[in-house]
């Protein structure tokens, strides 16, 4: 039987998913995610998240009243859906952080922006941003945490869903002959030292990176 290292606990319909294509799941979390204290101060027109992690560290805020009400840009449909579900609303969205920043930078060059983002967050956003000099700021509103573990288990695929979780797994095990599943191309690029053997989802989310890890052993 196929086997498969998830580094994000799957949710039980996502895992029953590929258990039914005949693929056994060890999984197991390799980041957790740490709200910050944070002040919903000096907040420019229109927002930006590239998570649900900043999504959700937001909406918690006992001030989210005071800002619900400005556009949003969000990167993925989930980050998209999980905004409309807190009431804001969405006016932009797309697959990553950098085909995000084009759509701010060609299409709203005179707004301006407040940037929600954790602490490992890459730099291709707020770079573009810069280097057009729009204006914005940042406000970091989570912690990413590595929470690295040894995997014992021999698997023959592993299902990786950020850079930090490849950094987290690389800090304790090394890639061999496995084939790795990527939600992204940021998250793949994190891998590219480590191997070649890397298949890219077609849309940035869990539940496609599981369709192209069942396709991939179906062949």
């Amino acid at each position: 039987m196929i086997r498969i290292l998830s580094t994000k606990k799957l949710q039980p319909n996502q895992k029953q998913f590929l258990l039914n294509a005949g693929i056994s799941v060890v999984e197991a979390d390799f980041i957790a995610i740490q709200d910050k204290a944070f002040a919903l101060s000096n907040i420019q027109d229109n927002l930006i998240f590239t998570s649900r992690n900043a999504v959700k560290a937001v909406s918690n805020h006992s001030g989210v009243q005071d800002i619900r009400r400005k556009p949003c840009f969000g990167v993925g449909e989930k980050t998209a859906a999980l905004l409309d579900e807190n009431g804001f609303t969405v006016l932009e969205s797309a697959d990553s952080a950098s085909q995000l920043a084009a759509v701010i930078v060609s299409q709203y060059p005179s707004e301006s922006f407040t940037f929600f983002s954790g602490n490992q967050r890459l730099d291709e956003l707020p770079s573009q941003l810069k280097k057009a000099q729009m204006a914005f700021n940042e406000i970091e509103v989570y912690d990413t945490i590595l929470t690295p573990k040894a995997i014992s288990t021999n698997v023959d695929g592993i299902l990786f869903f950020s850079p930090s979780a490849i950094e987290s797994y690389l800090s304790e095990n090394k890639i061999t002959n496995e084939t790795c599943f990527c939600i992204g191309k940021t998250t793949a690029k994190a891998l590219e030292n480590s191997t070649q053997n890397i298949i890219i989802a077609n849309q940035p989310s869990i539940e496609n990176t599981i369709i192209q890890t069942i396709n991939h052993f179906k062949k």
